[in-house]
């Protein structure tokens, strides 16, 4: 255990750690956004519990994932070869993280443009989503971001001390982000369309990295960021004309 944390006597492993947890809570507002959308469908009584527990799963699968970090290398070696490509066990569970994403995306998109023609209310509408089928759609895509956020640890710092220490730091800045989030989204049915939009936008990023088409976080966040000040423009647009059109 010692040995774990030695890096704290070492100033120059601050600037790998500040670095690292930047990222890891970066990479993680997927994470949070996918779980706020899909626990609001839960009866208002399970959403708090469901959230803590998909990301203590979170964290749970990322700590795990670090004590086998020398497995999780392999998972970029090449597993076979198409299209110009080597595909690997990460591009596959990107692949497959990216189309469950673009698929639940989709689907939630149709029920809220058209909600009479869907068997199941729009996460906007009625609780109708049990509390299993929420966890384990939480546990699937938490074991995928969990294997890209280790992935890009690694990337950054051989200390396995840092990577523990960022990746409780982030999840932790989920855990309090969490409730304000989707109390958030609960307020503002427009934001359940923007923020089904970013999870089409993350899926299909999941999907060209997994094809070896790597698209730079930034420009992702940089455009997600920008919607998400053009909405809030439009909410404060719209709730000024109310309560211009209530004044006497």
């Amino acid at each position: 255990m010692a040995d774990l944390f030695a890096f704290l006597l070492d100033p120059a492993a601050y600037a790998a750690l500040v670095t690292l947890i930047a990222m890891e809570i970066v990479l993680g507002i997927d994470n949070l956004i996918f779980i706020s959308i899909l626990t609001n469908k839960l009866p208002v009584e399970q959403q708090t519990r469901a959230r803590r527990i998909g990301i203590g799963l979170a964290l749970i699968l990322r700590l795990a994932l670090l004590s086998t970090v020398a497995i999780i290398v392999q998972l970029t070696d090449p597993l076979f070869e198409a299209f110009g490509h080597g595909f690997s066990w990460r591009d596959i569970i990107l692949i497959a993280g990216g189309l469950f994403l673009v698929w639940k995306a989709t689907k939630e998109i149709h029920h809220t443009l058209d909600p009479h023609e869907a068997e199941e209310p729009s996460i906007g509408g009625k609780a109708t989503l049990s509390f299993g089928a929420a966890i384990v759609q939480i546990l699937l895509l938490d074991l995928v971001f969990s294997i890209d956020s280790i992935i890009t640890a690694v990337g950054m710092t051989d200390e396995i001390g840092i990577m523990v220490v960022a990746v409780i730091v982030a999840v932790g800045v989920m855990l309090l982000a969490a409730e304000p989030l989707s109390a958030f989204i609960a307020r503002n049915p427009t934001i359940v369309m923007l923020a089904l939009g970013f999870l089409l936008m993350i899926g299909t990023t999941l999907i060209a990295d997994g094809f070896g088409v790597h698209v730079p976080k930034g420009y992702i966040y940089a455009a997600m960021a920008f919607s998400a000040l053009v909405e809030l423009l439009n909410m404060l647009a719209r709730r000024k004309r109310g309560a211009g059109g209530s004044a006497p």
